[in-house]
């Protein structure tokens, strides 16, 4: 068996467009940061870190994961009964956030936290609900090869929320401007996935609820161990807003918060576009007996040679960058990026490929990393809250994240080997 063949325009075209739509919405936020950092400061990011940690939780549970069986299922009957469920399942869960989210609030019981957010708080379901649509219909999409709309989806996304949250600062909406303008723009991209559905080829199946039902069944995997392990790695990635938050000022919280966004959310951007190129490719290959380390590879090797470089003079030049770029309130964001550049280039190479226990059904294994990682953060967190020391929590906490992602590299470049070896 050979390497699967690649059509003119393919992978490497694909991946272009899936990563020059992200750049572009990357390049979007990037800019706006230049006027919001000006119009909200660090006590108004540090509340906007704490809504957005508890709808990256809650979003694992709208969907559990079923999202990810889009792209593996057998046939495209199957993967529509998929899309079906999980779009119910996101549906359900965003009522019942709600529900529970009103009567806390009106109640005045809201925990933790949750009670700096206020009102706000009635934002965090919608935002669930937007962000999981968007989600399965982005793996739909992903199935038939549709990258250019994704890449359209995530730049209405972007300039859709920058925007809002610009014209809603500016009039004076702050602290809730933030989290407004990124459920608008949310809503506004899932609006875009939803125009374009009916010209995907399974889009008019009529799937029965007993159908709806095997198919859980038939990937319970990714609801019993890829949610487990997305929520415990989401909790433990968002301790410093969910736990140290408590602990340590909005302004520390929020000067850590961009760091974080400016250090991780590029390596998030394109790892995601990569992973969702090599899954459906990898998935294909799998199917059809192909080998297909060439492919990763072609991928992993210039990435490399690009990610150094720019880690070392992102290591040097973070904190006169970032006072430049943002204003002097925002001095002190330099030492967490270079805490965090160690792992984000490990990241960056990881989180490309996690969808190799999904297409060997390791997710089990896979589990156990994630478990290993939330004990290492927690126990970071707590050394840093019991010696008032913030910094040397999210050192502890970024060295543990650096540990365990180089750990699941290994593994994941491990079990290729070990299928190619059958050829």
């Amino acid at each position: 068996m050979g390497t699967p063949k690649i059509p003119r325009g393919g992978l490497i075209r694909e991946a272009a467009t899936l990563v020059s739509g992200n750049v572009l919405a990357q390049a979007i936020t990037l800019v706006a940061y230049f006027v919001l950092t000006r119009i909200y400061p660090p006590e108004d990011y540090g509340l906007f870190n704490i809504f957005y940690s508890y709808i990256e939780v809650f979003i694992i549970f709208s969907t559990c994961k079923y999202e990810l069986a889009i792209v593996v299922a057998d046939d495209e009957r199957e993967a529509a009964a998929v899309t079906r469920f999980a779009l119910r399942m996101n549906t359900l869960v965003s009522v019942a956030l709600l529900t529970v989210a009103l009567v806390l609030w009106l109640t005045g019981l809201l925990p933790g936290n949750m009670a700096q957010l206020g009102w706000m708080v009635l934002l965090i379901p919608p935002m669930v609900f937007f962000c999981g649509t968007s989600r399965v219909y982005s793996f739909l999409y992903n199935r038939f090869h549709r990258y250019a709309m994704i890449a359209v989806s995530d730049t209405v996304n972007a300039a859709g929320g920058a925007l809002t949250k610009i014209v809603l600062g500016l009039l004076g909406l702050s602290p809730s401007g933030l989290p407004l303008g990124t459920v608008l723009g949310q809503a506004a991209a899932n609006i875009n996935y939803r125009l374009k559905l009916k010209s995907l080829p399974n889009s008019k199946f009529q799937i029965p609820n007993s159908e709806l039902r095997a198919v859980a069944r038939t990937h319970r995997n990714f609801p019993f161990f890829v949610a487990t392990k997305d929520f415990i790695n989401t909790f433990s990635s968002n301790l410093p807003f969910l736990w140290a938050a408590l602990y340590f000022k909005s302004a520390e919280i929020g000067l850590f918060g961009l760091a974080l966004t400016f250090t991780m959310q590029p390596v998030n951007i394109l790892s995601i576009a990569f992973e969702r190129v090599l899954y459906a490719r990898t998935a294909e290959a799998v199917r059809d007996r192909k080998t297909f380390m060439r492919l990763l590879r072609r991928f992993l090797l210039p990435l490399l040679a690009v990610a150094l470089p720019v880690g070392v003079l992102a290591w040097f030049f973070a904190e006169p960058v970032f006072v430049f770029c943002f204003g002097d309130r925002w001095q002190g964001c330099g030492p967490f990026v270079q805490a965090l550049l160690p792992m984000a280039l490990v990241t960056l190479f990881s989180s490309s490929l996690t969808f190799i226990p999904n297409v060997f059904s390791t997710q089990r294994t896979e589990f156990g990393f994630y478990l290993v990682l939330m004990v290492l953060r927690v126990a970071a967190i707590a050394i840093g809250v019991g010696t008032h020391d913030f910094m040397l929590a999210i050192v502890l906490y970024a060295a543990a994240g650096t540990l365990v992602k180089a750990s699941l590299l290994i593994w994941y470049l491990w079990q290729v080997r070990r299928y190619e070896h059958t050829f």
